[in-house]
């Protein structure tokens, strides 16, 4: 008997029709666990500021830089890792951008002064700019589509992990001597071990194989899933005639432009863009903020590591809501609730009052982040998909570079309370254009 080759059609529906398996398990928390390191990184930032400022008497604007220059690469990183991803693969682009900015952290910990951490910092944000869409691009691709929407923002729940043991880090390491930050640092190399784990251990996206052609790689990925719900799949049809994908850099980059997607690319990067600003914005600067207001060190790592608990129970209750309510209904719900938020933020006083505050500005953030990651991967083809994720990405680490220059600006021209309204302003204007997305709560992914 010969064997039939699989069509891309069937092994996309196989993959939405299984069950959630012990190997969706694992690829969820191997991916998981790489982007909590990341959330480690780029939280640990935040706290290493408000030490090297006093440490090395570092003005608003280096501290700006310092905090900025990662953004800078992760800006790259975006735009280039997911076009990488659409070219050679999600796994391979995944497990390398791991290692590149798990390597620059790690010398970050010998850095002497600001030019040499300025330089390492760029490196960290090229590696992990790439890292972040092709995670969630990747994990999409797996995830039956009853439960995709539900299965990212568990995955973005990890950075809630991640960002949490960088407040205990921050709170535990840092003050405890004078190379606290250094040891902060080293800390953040564990990425460059964990990205061997990633490359060895994990498949390659059927998806994506399955557009380059590898049907038989990517029916033999398929299989050991359906092996495992004890799925007998049904005999393989001939493939029906090959859609074009686009295959090249000019052609990827033109797709997101055409006509049918315009719209959505447009109000994609509109969302990513104010919501890095309002988020970057707030959360590098939250422990320097409240060193100024008066808290010690130690006190303003405290308050910071209990506003970011609150980050877990915005993730689960937009994981619940996303597949309830659909994707651009939770997405706004969240953004307006962080704009409510961070107004009430902004003219808090008093230790309970800026924690719960301070809480709800979490909550509804990180859920609005668990949202925006869900919906990104869907709105585009296979053959596009990492390259719109990182697009978008990309777009958005422009405002993240910008935000933590432009805070200082902003508290010398009005205080805390303008800048809090400012990024209030943006949050608005991100749940309005998530009305442009389109919402495939429950639908098959576009494999074209």
């Amino acid at each position: 008997m010969t064997d039939v080759v699989p069509s891309r059609s069937s092994l996309a529906a196989r993959l939405d029709q299984l069950p959630f398996t012990r190997r969706h398990g694992r690829l969820l928390t191997g991916s998981g666990v790489g982007w909590a390191l990341d959330a480690m990184d780029v939280g640990l930032i935040s706290f290493i500021l408000a030490a090297l400022a006093q440490q090395w008497d570092l003005s608003k604007a280096e501290s700006g830089w310092i905090a900025s220059v990662g953004f800078i690469g992760m800006a790259l990183g975006a735009s280039l890792g997911g076009l990488l991803a659409d070219r050679f693969g999600r796994r391979q682009v995944f497990a390398l951008t791991l290692l590149v900015y798990g390597i620059a952290t790690g010398a970050s910990a010998l850095a002497g002064g600001i030019t040499v951490l300025l330089a390492l910092r760029f490196l960290v944000g090229l590696g992990l700019g790439a890292e972040l869409p092709v995670a969630s691009t990747y994990v999409s691709e797996f995830a039956p589509a009853r439960i995709r929407g539900r299965l990212i923002v568990i995955l973005e729940a990890f950075w809630a992990v991640g960002w949490t043991a960088a407040a205990l880090i921050g709170y535990f390491v840092i003050p405890a001597s004078d190379d606290g930050w250094r040891w902060a640092f080293a800390l953040g190399a564990i990425p460059a071990v964990y990205a061997l784990v990633i490359r060895w251990g994990l498949p390659e996206s059927p998806r994506w194989l399955a557009s380059r052609g590898r049907l038989a790689e990517a029916e033999r990925i398929v299989s050991r899933f359906e092996a495992d719900a004890d799925i007998v799949s049904a005999p393989a049809t001939p493939p029906a005639a090959p859609s074009r994908p686009a295959l090249t850099t000019a052609s990827r980059l033109s797709t997101l432009w055409a006509s049918e997607f315009r719209v959505r690319t447009l109000c994609l990067w509109l969302v990513w863009f104010c919501v890095n600003f309002a988020y970057y914005g707030a959360f590098i600067w939250i422990p320097s903020i409240l060193v100024d207001a008066g808290y010690d060190l130690v006190r303003s790592f405290g308050f910071t590591l209990l506003i970011t608990l609150a980050q877990l129970p915005g993730y689960a209750v937009a994981a619940w809501l996303i597949e309830v309510w659909g994707r651009r209904v939770t997405l706004s719900v969240f953004l307006v609730g962080s704009a409510a938020s961070a107004v009430l933020f902004g003219s808090a006083t008093g230790d309970a009052a800026i924690i719960g505050t301070g809480m709800a500005l979490s909550f509804f953030n990180l859920g609005a982040w668990g949202a925006l990651y869900a919906v990104t991967p869907e709105i585009y083809p296979t053959s596009v998909r990492a390259t719109g994720s990182g697009w978008a990405a990309g777009v958005g680490r422009i405002a993240s570079i910008i935000a933590p220059v432009l805070v200082p600006v902003l508290l010398v021209a009005g205080g805390v309370e303008l800048l809090f309204v400012v990024f209030a302003a943006f949050f608005i204007v991100a749940a309005v254009a998530a009305w442009g997305l389109v919402d495939k709560r429950g639908q098959s992914l576009d494999d074209r």
